[in-house]
């Protein structure tokens, strides 16, 4: 009970983080989502970087807006996009932007309370980045997505929590990669392409 209730608490900490953002920045936009415009187009870049994605299935966790749906669609053929998103003001105008758009699904929920679609790739852009009451939460997050991909998952984290962050945290890239080095053959970690910010790829 205790852990719901903590849970409960989290996920009300980003969902006001959101709307407050919402607010200041418009429905819609990148600043709503918590990032600057080149800022999600370059961990967008990074993360594309996982493997040759034309024909694979993408599971885009968190996935907000979409925004990583039509950044894929421009760079691989026949990508079968897949989103799911538990805050409903950003899923609402998802569907409604892709509503006639081809190879692409969304839904709602909490990706990780709850069974995942299996899917080639799974991808999370900054949806793994806010602070938990849960011990160990980054690490069962990091199982059970990688759980869901048959080839691989990637995603990013903060290595130093930015100032006015909300309910940002940060990770050390050291002890991310070790963990992921225990469930999977082959990782790699990606740093430079942009401050406080790092990628991983766990292959099978």
């Amino acid at each position: 009970m205790r852990k719901r209730f903590g849970q409960l608490l989290d996920n009300a900490a980003v969902f006001r983080y959101h709307r407050q953002r919402i607010l200041d920045y418009g429905p819609g936009s990148p600043g709503a989502l918590g990032w600057h415009a080149d800022s999600q187009q370059v961990r967008f870049k990074m993360l594309a970087q996982i493997a040759d994605l034309a024909h694979c299935s993408v599971l885009d966790v968190g996935c907000g807006y979409a925004d990583l749906y039509p950044y894929l669609r421009q760079r691989f053929a026949g990508v079968h996009y897949h989103g799911i998103e538990q805050m409903p003001e950003l899923l609402a105008l998802a569907q409604a932007r892709y509503r006639d758009a081809p190879d692409i699904t969304l839904a709602t929920g909490d990706f990780l309370r709850q069974e995942l679609p299996l899917s080639d790739y799974v991808l999370a852009s900054g949806s793994l980045n806010y602070r938990q009451r849960q011990p160990g939460f980054i690490f069962q997050a990091i199982e059970t997505l990688y759980a869901s991909s048959r080839l691989g998952l990637g995603f990013n984290l903060l290595s130093w929590e930015p100032a006015g962050g909300g309910p940002l945290v940060a990770y050390d890239p050291a002890d991310i990669v070790a963990f992921c080095q225990s469930l999977a053959p082959t990782v790699e970690l990606h740093e430079g392409y942009r401050d406080g910010d790092f990628t991983v790829f766990v292959y099978r």
